[in-house]
């Protein structure tokens, strides 16, 4: 068994409050050790919370366990590093994608880096593509993402906020 066969599997894991997204699309995996062969194997799986208060964490880790013990994997170990922080940087390009396909607007680092000290970050409906859209509220279901509605189609779509 190798790193790679690790990933392999942990790509079945979702983010619990974003199921359309792996911890692998989330980039929350810093890392995979895999240590001994057959029945003495051990894998020490770290990960990064996507901030330092998330309740998905437990979730996660309990996902990425039985990922890994359905495979005969007994030895387990799951590390929280938390430094340094997660940053939607870390997000794949197919992640962003099927944020957009499951209705929430994605990330977009360079238009929130080119922002001025109190302009609002212009988005685009992910329903129909509208830039015609307005914050609802910086604070959405979750701590990183915001509420946003679109004037044009006139749903409500989340925002996952670039930090």
């Amino acid at each position: 068994m190798t790193n790679d066969d690790v990933l392999v599997w942990l790509n079945d894991v979702c983010d619990p409050e974003v199921p359309a997204l792996t911890i692998l699309d989330l980039g929350i995996v810093r890392g995979v050790a895999v240590k001994g062969k057959g029945s003495d194997v051990e894998v020490t799986v770290t990960i990064t919370p996507t901030y330092s208060g998330c309740p998905a964490m437990d979730v996660i880790g309990m996902g990425i366990r039985m990922a890994l013990t359905s495979r005969g994997i007994r030895n387990v170990h799951i590390v929280n590093q938390i430094s340094p922080a997660w940053t939607t940087d870390w997000m794949t390009e197919t992640g962003k994608q099927k944020l957009k396909a499951y209705g929430i607007a994605p990330p977009n680092r360079k238009a929130y880096q080119e922002l001025g000290l109190f302009e609002e970050e212009e988005l685009t409906c992910p329903r129909c593509g509208s830039a015609h859209t307005e914050l609802v509220s910086q604070f959405g279901p979750t701590s990183c993402k915001a509420l946003y509605r679109c004037l044009s189609c006139k749903e409500p779509f989340e925002h996952f906020k670039c930090h």
